[in-house]
């Protein structure tokens, strides 16, 4: 059974930080791809940053945020900082390998609110 919890969301003003966790489960670790994706109201889920052979951000993050893994906890963070109202959105944790063994799994979300 594999499970993905994120945890760190909340409000926050802009200009604000926010350190948002994913604890997973059930899967190996170390073989595993991972990234955060978001997704605003009414509009559709978007990439936000992933790490395994390289780490990649999204461009309207790059600079603010950073994603990055501890193995030995079975942990990903995403370390977002300079918030934005734009940043507002559920931000959900996946984990995935596109090779043998593939898997795709993502979590439930937390949500990230940007306001005054």
């Amino acid at each position: 059974q594999v499970q993905l919890v994120e945890s760190g969301g909340g409000l926050v003003q802009p200009g604000g930080s926010l350190r948002l966790s994913c604890a997973a489960s059930g899967i190996i670790f170390t073989i595993t791809d991972m990234g955060w994706y978001r997704q605003a109201p009414g509009k559709q889920r978007e990439l936000v940053a992933t790490t395994g052979e390289a780490t990649l951000y999204a461009e309207s993050v790059k600079g603010r945020f950073t994603i990055s893994r501890e193995n030995d906890k079975n942990t990903m963070y995403l370390i977002m900082n300079n918030l934005k109202p734009e940043d507002t959105a559920v931000y959900y944790c996946n984990m995935r390998r596109v090779y043998i063994p593939k898997f795709d799994h993502w979590g439930q979300g937390t949500q990230v609110t940007v306001s005054s």
